[in-house]
């Protein structure tokens, strides 16, 4: 199945499993998807910033890609990381990836680009060098350093039929959802837009017009629930659902510290074997892991208030 316009849910950005020496664990990736899946997700995203991509090899990327891929045999979407600062090694793992079946790509914008027109010219670039590959445009300027206006993403949506859909986490970025979709009302292209940031903006981002989430979060199945109360006019409901999961999903999004903090629970919770960060990362010290488990027995007692 090849992403479109059409896509909509919770694609949960995945971890890369490692073992304690930092070498893959392969036999993590399989319990990890299931682990996704069983919670509900519609789809899965690999190999992006928060799966430590850039810590692995051209080689490591594909056996990851190969495996989930394999795990996963069809029933929800793979979206794979392909961002690279040049060309020729983006689109070698774009090709191997689909052809292990990958729905679709996803591109960040290299930090170089200034202008509006030289984002523009990159993404038609993009498109041109992927073929048919269908593509996430990822929006995360706090990470990139590339500021893209609703203005110039109109202009890419425009030009470039294979971006089918915009991974939106900007900040404040409420507006240029709807900027959007404003857009898409008036005649324009209409793309998915699935958001990031951990669900932190979840309930008001789907409020303005988005069609889901594209990011991480320990309990993957916060974002399910939000989405499918949302879909189903529970509005109320999905922020009640939020609010008991919100001090430790704030506590997850912390700069350098949050992968760690997301790992740990996801061992915890059995998903992969090993907490580990392959190096250089943080490791969480035992205040820090004294407060994971004080927000876990809180949420807890929050979520069985609601049932």
């Amino acid at each position: 199945m090849l992403l479109d316009e059409t896509a909509a849910g919770v694609y949960v950005i995945a971890v890369t499993p490692f073992r304690d020496d930092g070498a893959l664990d392969l036999s993590s990736l399989d319990s990890m998807v299931d682990f996704y899946l069983e919670k509900g997700a519609d789809g899965l995203t690999i190999l992006g910033m928060m799966g430590e991509a850039p810590k692995l090899t051209g080689a490591e990327s594909v056996a990851v890609a190969r495996q989930v891929l394999r795990r996963v045999d069809g029933r929800v979407p793979v979206v794979v990381g392909v961002s690279a600062p040049g060309f020729a090694s983006m689109v070698e793992l774009a090709q191997a990836v689909m052809d292990l079946g990958a729905a679709g790509v996803m591109v960040a914008p290299p930090s170089t680009l200034r202008t509006d027109d030289q984002i523009v010219q990159y993404y038609r670039t993009a498109g041109d060098m992927l073929g048919a590959t269908p593509f996430v445009l990822q929006d995360f300027p706090l990470s990139t350093q590339v500021q893209i206006s609703p203005a110039v993403l109109d202009r890419i949506i425009a030009a470039v039929p294979t971006c089918v859909m915009i991974k939106h986490e900007d900040w404040p970025g409420l507006a240029k959802i709807e900027a959007l979709r404003q857009t898409s009302a008036k005649g324009g292209r209409r793309v998915s837009i699935l958001t990031g940031n951990g669900g932190l903006f979840l309930p008001e981002e789907l409020q303005r017009g988005a069609d889901g989430a594209m990011t991480g979060f320990a309990y993957p199945e916060m974002m399910v629930g939000i989405s499918t109360r949302h879909a189903a006019g529970d509005s109320e409901g999905a922020q009640d659902l939020f609010d008991a999961y919100l001090p430790l999903a704030r506590y997850e999004q912390q700069p350098g510290l949050g992968l760690a903090v997301r790992k740990y629970i996801l061992a915890k919770r059995g998903a992969i074997a090993s907490a580990s960060l392959r190096r250089p990362g943080p490791k969480l010290g035992a205040a820090d892991i004294r407060e994971i488990e004080r927000l876990i027995a809180r949420q807890t007692r929050r979520l069985d208030s609601l049932r």
